[in-house]
């Protein structure tokens, strides 16, 4: 069993989970794109700074670059455009009970385009991790989606642009390290999202904010965090992770993150933890380790042979 990678797969999971406590906390003073954008900036200068110290080594051969570049199209930037509009036109639970579903069409895309399929199993267990997610959100509030509204198309577009993000990253590590992924991830991130956000400032009269905004010390620290560590230590932990393992079972540790997220809120925000989290959690635990052990036991055996 990789230990390392089912452990990056839980220590993304936290820290994703831990993130949405702190998009909460930043949203208050500034837009989704503006958050976005300062996330990336700060991680690419971050990520910059580690390589021109020679921290880190970054070789991206030309011919090769394709591959690293799809996968920052996809992540981040066609699905935190996606995800951040469909926000707009729908509710964050119907936003939480989509997003759930990025571990079932990385499994049906990773079947069909890197024939990596489960077991049937495996299938059942990650059937089971999802629907505990689904569980909570369900509980959580009254979701009634309308199926044909621009909000459903987009989260359904930012699901698939996840999905795609997984399996392109897991081709790009035929040839590429998870910081090099990472990098290009950054900077693309970095340059897509502050372009949109200045545009909306000079447009709105209000590019002044723009550095006014960084003055303010709650939004600061979310920033630093959603900065430096989820983006850059959770992505390179995803990359880590889809670079050793099958993209469907390095997918299914993401919905631990929602487990994390109400413990954040019960602690941090004061937030009360129900019936129905602690039956989800169940769920998302025995789903995910279930379909993580299967994948052991399957490896050894074939190792064996």
């Amino acid at each position: 069993m990789n230990k390392k990678a089912h452990l990056s797969g839980l220590m993304f999971s936290i820290i994703f989970g831990f993130s949405f406590m702190m998009s909460k906390t930043a949203l208050e003073y500034i837009s989704p794109i503006g958050l976005i954008a300062y996330r990336f900036l700060l991680a690419f200068i971050t990520f910059e700074v580690l390589r021109l110290t020679k921290v880190i080594k970054i070789r991206i051969n030309l011919k090769e670059s394709v591959s690293i570049l799809l996968v920052a199209f996809f992540q981040p930037i066609l699905y935190f455009l996606f995800e951040t509009y469909g926000l707009k036109e729908t509710t964050s639970a119907e936003a939480g009970l989509m997003i759930a579903l990025i571990p079932i069409f990385v499994t049906i895309l990773s079947t069909i385009i890197l024939k990596e399929k489960p077991l049937v199993t495996q299938l059942l267990f990650i059937l089971l991790s999802v629907a505990g997610v689904v569980f909570i959100q369900l509980y959580n509030t009254n979701i009634s989606f309308d199926f044909n509204s621009i909000g459903f198309r987009l989260l359904l577009m930012a699901v698939i642009s996840a999905a795609l993000f997984n399996i392109a990253s897991r081709n790009a590590a035929k040839n590429h390290k998870p910081h090099e992924i990472t990098y290009i991830m950054m900077l693309m991130g970095a340059v897509c999202f502050n372009v949109i956000y200045i545009y909306q400032l000079i447009n709105n009269k209000e590019l002044p904010s723009y550095f006014s905004n960084l003055m303010n010390v709650e939004v600061i620290l979310p920033i630093v965090y959603l900065g430096i560590v989820a983006s850059i230590l959770g992505f390179f932990l995803v990359n880590f992770s889809l670079s050793k393992l099958p993209a469907h079972i390095s997918s299914i540790y993401s919905n631990i993150s929602t487990m994390v997220a109400v413990i954040a809120g019960a602690i941090f925000l004061n937030e009360k933890v129900e019936f129905y989290h602690i039956i989800g959690g169940l769920m998302i635990v025995v789903g995910v380790y279930g379909a993580a052990r299967i994948n052991y036991l399957r490896n050894r055996r074939v190792k064996k042979l």
